[in-house]
């Protein structure tokens, strides 16, 4: 978590979940208004415009809900998009090219952490731009606060135990944690990677 948490906004950080951890921000100050933010947390992904006298927008998105990331550094300028699974699109464009750069890695970092199979990061560079599109598979994360590590979800084949896994994927459906669908796709897959 960055040490300087507390240079964040007081209602940007009394909007942080107990527990969730920061992992990267960057901000944008405007010349005659207060600054927009953009902090990356273990959870989730948070656009936070400060306004004056204590009013402020916030847009909070779950990693559950992303399908894209897209950041492109050009020449002069920079694009920087969230793509969500309903096919809204969140666009930023103010972030600076290194910024960008390191919002990506903090995203897949943080998506690797709670997800079954990690995201694909894909990079081109051209002589005028370089793009950066991080792809989270469809089923690969885990609903919830107490999601679990991919790390420990998901151990060398030795030591899975079939129906430890079956009762972690039940327990995660009974809390409403994924959905029933969601369910379904990675009990076949459970049972699929195990030749069940």
């Amino acid at each position: 978590m960055p040490k300087d948490i507390e240079k964040l906004p007081k209602k940007l950080r009394e909007n942080l979940e107990p527990g969730e951890n920061v992992l990267f921000y960057t901000k944008k100050m405007p010349s005659l208004e207060k600054p927009k933010w953009l902090v990356v947390t273990d959870r989730r992904i948070i656009y936070f415009d400060e306004k004056i006298l204590g009013r402020y927008d916030m847009m909070s998105i779950p990693y559950e809900k992303v399908e894209k990331v897209y950041f492109v550094k050009g020449i002069a300028s920079t694009d920087f998009q969230i793509e969500l699974e309903t096919g809204e699109i969140v666009k930023i464009g103010w972030m600076k090219k290194d910024q960008g750069v390191k919002v990506m890695e903090a995203i897949k970092q943080a998506i690797s952490n709670i997800a079954i199979e990690p995201p694909t990061l894909t990079k081109k560079k051209s002589l005028t731009k370089e793009e950066m599109i991080l792809v989270k598979p469809k089923e690969s994360v885990v609903r919830g606060v107490t999601a679990t590590p991919r790390q420990a979800m998901i151990t060398s084949e030795e030591k899975r135990d079939p129906y430890e896994e079956l009762l972690k994927l039940k327990k995660l459906l009974d809390e409403g944690v994924i959905s029933q669908e969601e369910y379904n796709k990675l009990r076949e897959k459970l049972l699929k990677d195990m030749g069940l």
